[in-house]
């Protein structure tokens, strides 16, 4: 047996193949045409119109919505920088008062009059 006899024959099966997979495909075919081809068409149309509409929807919604977030993003970022001003001013403050606190212990061990209280105040005002 030569080659080309080999090949031929190679040939030959895979022609019975393609047959045999037309006469499935053919049957498949014909029992689609007489079911409810019609009837599927319509359903995935109508399913396929009802999507886009979800989508323009969408669409629109992430628009409206994603321009208030970035409104209210900008606002909380002025607020989260004027807070940082705001700590840092209460940190000065609370060292200062610390500071001022700490230096009237001493005075107090020093003063008996007590007049420490008087000038903590002062130094909060």
């Amino acid at each position: 047996m030569g080659f080309a006899t080999f090949i031929n024959i190679i040939t030959v099966i895979f022609c019975l193949a393609v047959l045999v997979q037309s006469v499935r495909m053919m049957r498949s075919l014909d029992a689609v045409k007489g079911s409810a081809l019609p009837q599927m068409i319509q359903a995935l149309d109508t399913a396929t119109l009802q999507a886009s509409q979800v989508l323009g929807e969408l669409k629109q919604t992430l628009r409206t919505d994603g321009a208030a977030n970035a409104r209210v993003l900008a606002q909380a970022e002025e607020i989260r920088d004027e807070l940082g001003v705001m700590i840092g001013i209460a940190n000065a403050s609370a060292d200062r008062l610390v500071e001022t606190a700490s230096a009237r212990q001493v005075d107090n061990r020093t003063d008996p009059d007590g007049e420490a209280v008087l000038e903590l105040n002062e130094a909060l005002a």
